[in-house]
């Protein structure tokens, strides 16, 4: 009976034994199944790799012209609306010349009085002899005093003739004539009180402002694609036509750089249109790229974690280019390789 009892104790440690190794053998694989799961990697590939800086900004002429008259006056005619095509140094409006014409026409007699008063004078003065017999002190200062008052007289004639040109306004550029701010005629006006803009369509950019640090990575021609609020649906191809030489301060007292680019509006494009806009700064074809969350570093050394076999093993690596999503690796890494992306924790477990 003693003997049954020990062979049965004996029977039960064996079991208990072999259900403890199955308990941690079980777990070892629940926790390795648990750690993969939390594992997430990505497949190194290759692919057209593409570095831009985005911005956001508005659409704008690059050409425009707020017109005012050079005097106050009498608004005559008004020969534009607005929305209206004008063509370069058309004239658009006009002031009652009526006064300044007149002006114009006793200044031309004060100055034909004038020259026949010098030229009487020269004849007097002189009636065929040489200057040397005949100039005095006296008479030399009252011949420079009648020059200098032809002269005058003819400068008035020139101010009063420019006069008359002023009294049109004439747009120096083509376009389309935007705001008026005094379209009826026969109201007094003041040169601030009466502005006509004209803008020309065909100078439309769109005008937006990169950061200092990203200024450097800039330069004229790079290309630049467009997305405006007002045509989701749509983008534009621009290129960049000019960088700033000089800052401004943004809204929130960042340093930065207005950018123009220039891009084919199709003809429905407005000023004033919101939009973004971003600008291809380097660009690699066929790149090998790993997403930039894969990447860990240590010790001045950038490294990942490439799954071998099931593992996963510390892998040095040297980078290239990087953009918000992608990063080029150049070394260390092949086509088709794994790497861990999220679940770093677990690794070092």
């Amino acid at each position: 009976m003693k003997k049954l009892r020990k062979f049965l104790k004996k029977r039960w440690v064996i079991v208990l034994f072999i259900l403890i190794l199955l308990g941690g053998v079980f777990w070892r694989r629940q926790a390795a199944q648990k750690a993969d799961s939390a594992l997430v990697t990505a497949v190194v590939e290759k692919k057209d790799f593409v570095k831009t800086i985005s911005s956001s900004g508005k659409t704008k002429a690059d050409r425009s012209v707020n017109l005012t008259f050079q005097t106050s006056g009498k608004l005559a005619w008004v020969g534009v609306k607005e929305g209206d095509t004008v063509y370069a140094y058309q004239g658009i409006a006009g002031l009652d010349a009526r006064e300044v014409q007149k002006t114009l026409e006793k200044t031309l007699l004060d100055y034909s009085k004038q020259r026949n008063d010098f030229e009487q004078l020269w004849r007097v003065t002189y009636d065929g002899k040489t200057v040397h017999d005949t100039v005095t002190d006296t008479v030399k200062r009252i011949l420079e005093k009648n020059q200098w008052d032809l002269e005058k007289a003819v400068l008035d004639v020139e101010l009063r003739s420019l006069a008359v040109e002023y009294a049109t306004l004439v747009t120096p550029i083509g376009g389309i004539v935007t705001h008026i701010d005094t379209p009826i005629a026969g109201v007094n006006i003041m040169p601030t009180t009466a502005v006509f803009s004209v803008v020309d369509p065909t100078s439309l950019v769109f005008e937006a402002t990169v950061d200092e640090t990203d200024v450097g990575s800039l330069s004229l021609g790079q290309k630049a694609t467009i997305t405006l609020d007002a045509f989701p649906d749509s983008s534009f191809s621009g290129v960049i036509s000019y960088i700033s030489y000089t800052s401004v301060l943004s809204s929130g007292g960042a340093t930065v750089f207005p950018v123009k680019i220039s891009f084919d509006t199709g003809g429905n494009i407005r000023i004033g249109l919101n939009g973004d806009v971003s600008i291809e700064t380097d660009r690699s074809e066929g790149a090998l790229t790993i997403p930039t969350e894969a990447l860990r570093e240590e010790n001045d050394e950038i490294f990942v974690y490439k799954k071998t076999d099931g593992k996963y093993a510390k892998t040095k690596i040297v980078t290239g280019l990087k953009n918000e999503d992608d990063i080029i690796v150049t070394e260390g890494l092949a086509e088709g390789d794994a790497v861990v992306t999220k679940g770093f924790a677990t690794i070092s477990k």
